[in-house]
């Protein structure tokens, strides 16, 4: 497969599994409401490496709308980057963003002229070109504008899946529209609601759908030349009695079948996405106003109906969206809005100015964008996290103070590239994976059952470890590994009991 090239392409191939972990601070003042929904405050690529133990294969859809490298300079973002750095920002962290899909999620990822070609090459080199699934063209602007050679009025959104067959079995089709509810009329006042006639013939020749249909006034069809009815006569006969075929006003017109608009359950998404169906700049403008003063408002957000279209058709409710470049809050105001649970990242200041602002709104029911739409009332929260420090120092020692489940996904991942499963108790055992079982010592896990021995491995700290195992419905196993700061265990004892036992901060591996 063709493959980009570009100054430092290698060392952003690099970039993907260069770095160390590091952790997540929770801000209590900034958190709001109930709710596991995530904004992270910090570098997205950091970020992204910190939660990836946590979410790994879990995100149903990814939304992004990264800098699009125009030339032009905003505040909140340097929309002028030279082409390669750009690429190098870009490549490794939709090298990381693939890991977090499921086996049925996608990645939607907003981008202009400017870039979008060299884009796809890239992710086509990360997802497979098989799994590309669309370049959707999102008409941005509907007033004409005389300064450029040729008016800019689009972008794209380019569309790649984990799976694009499995993508296409689970996507959902675009609910109907009032401008295309047009052509369903009720001229016979039918009980059932508006409708409209579907002609009943089909190209072709088929012995078994030849046969004549005589109208309420007598008048005898038969199917046009080179055509046949469309379905068989004992299918025909039972829509009949139904009710459900129309002869016309007078009951002497070729027959169609009737088609109810209440069955109508939507269509399949085109890649032409025009401005009155997904709203526009200046929609997304009078959005921002409405939630921030003149001053205050982003310079280039998107408006809710174009990211309330992507999240329909891509999840269902109680599904995981991630956006790391959260802009305004765009994504996750909308996802909170249609009952999905939601991750964004941003690295400005105005993660806490504009994200947990809006958010916070959003939580106590603001009524813009699409909440009428969606029906939405308010309710739910989220919380807000810094980013930290790393899990190790340049010394190679542990970070103080890092929290156990910081640790313990970091560990599980490290070890299975599992997404760590937060067990219901708190335990020394963290899952079982492929016949392995896997345990950490840290950080006061062991509570007060075991005086002294702290986060070392011993005869006593391996009885908790054992009563955790049966506790966690963990039977035989092929082997234990445990991490711990140090193993005050024989040789014979760990062979014993099929242990292996790994040195903390010594043995634990950065994921390369």
């Amino acid at each position: 497969m063709p493959m980009l090239k570009w100054m430092g392409d290698e060392e952003a191939r690099r970039a993907t599994k260069n770095g160390a972990m590091k952790i997540l601070r929770e801000d209590r003042t900034l958190s709001y409401g109930t709710g596991d929904n995530l904004l992270v405050h910090g570098d997205n690529l950091e970020a992204l490496r910190a939660i990836l133990p946590f979410y790994a294969g879990q995100v149903k859809c990814i939304y992004i709308d990264p800098p699009y490298n125009t030339g032009s300079a905003f505040e909140h973002y340097d929309d002028n980057l030279e082409h390669s750095t750009w690429l190098n920002m870009m490549y490794p962290r939709l090298k990381l963003l693939r890991e977090f899909l499921s086996e049925d999620g996608s990645i939607w990822i907003s981008i202009d002229d400017a870039e979008s070609h060299y884009l796809k090459v890239i992710c086509d080199e990360i997802c497979g070109r098989k799994n590309f699934v669309a370049n959707v063209v999102w008409q941005k602007r509907y007033s004409r504008e005389n300064r450029e050679a040729i008016g800019d009025v689009h972008d794209h959104i380019l569309v790649y899946a984990i799976n694009s067959e499995r993508f296409k079995q689970v996507r959902n089709k675009v609910p109907v529209s009032e401008e295309q509810a047009k052509i369903y009329k009720n001229p016979n006042n039918d009980p059932k609601g508006r409708w409209r006639a579907v002609p009943m013939t089909a190209q072709g020749w088929r012995p078994n759908q030849m046969y004549e249909i005589v109208s309420p006034s007598g008048k005898v069809f038969t199917p046009p030349p080179g055509r046949c009815w469309s379905i068989l006569e004992s299918n025909f006969k039972q829509l009949l009695a139904e009710g459900r075929i129309w002869f016309g006003k007078n009951g002497d017109s070729q027959p169609n079948t009737i088609r109810y608009l209440s069955e109508v359950e939507g269509f399949t998404p085109w890649t032409w996405w025009p401005s009155e169906e997904t709203g526009h700049n200046d929609e997304s403008k009078k959005e921002m106003l409405a939630l921030f003063d003149k001053q205050n408002i982003f310079d280039t957000p998107k408006p809710e109906r174009l990211i309330q279209r992507i999240i329909h058709i891509a999840t269902n409710p109680g599904d995981l969206v991630l956006d790391s470049f959260l802009g305004s809050g765009t994504t996750a105001a909308v996802a909170h809005k249609m009952g999905r649970r939601w991750i964004g990242i941003e690295m400005g200041e105005h993660a806490k100015t504009h994200c947990a602002v809006r958010l916070r709104k959003v939580v106590d029911g603001e009524a813009g964008g699409v909440s009428k739409a969606v029906g939405w009332q308010g309710g739910g929260g989220f919380r807000y996290y810094d980013l930290g420090e790393a899990i190790l120092k340049p010394d190679g020692t542990l970070t103080e103070d890092i929290p156990f489940e910081t640790m313990a996904a970091h560990v599980w991942f490290t070890e299975t590239e599992r997404p760590y499963g937060r067990p219901a108790r708190k335990s020394t055992v963290l899952g079982i994976h492929e016949g392995v079982a896997y345990a950490l010592l840290y950080n006061g896990i062991l509570g007060d059952r075991s005086v002294g021995g702290g986060n070392v491995l011993t005869k006593k700290t391996l009885k908790v470890i054992q009563e955790d195992l049966v506790a966690a419905g963990i039977g035989e196993v092929k082997k234990l590994v445990v991490y711990a700061e140090a193993c005050r265990l024989s040789a014979d004892t760990l062979a014993a009991e099929k242990i292996v036992f790994r040195q903390t901060p010594y043995d634990l591996v950065v994921r390369r």
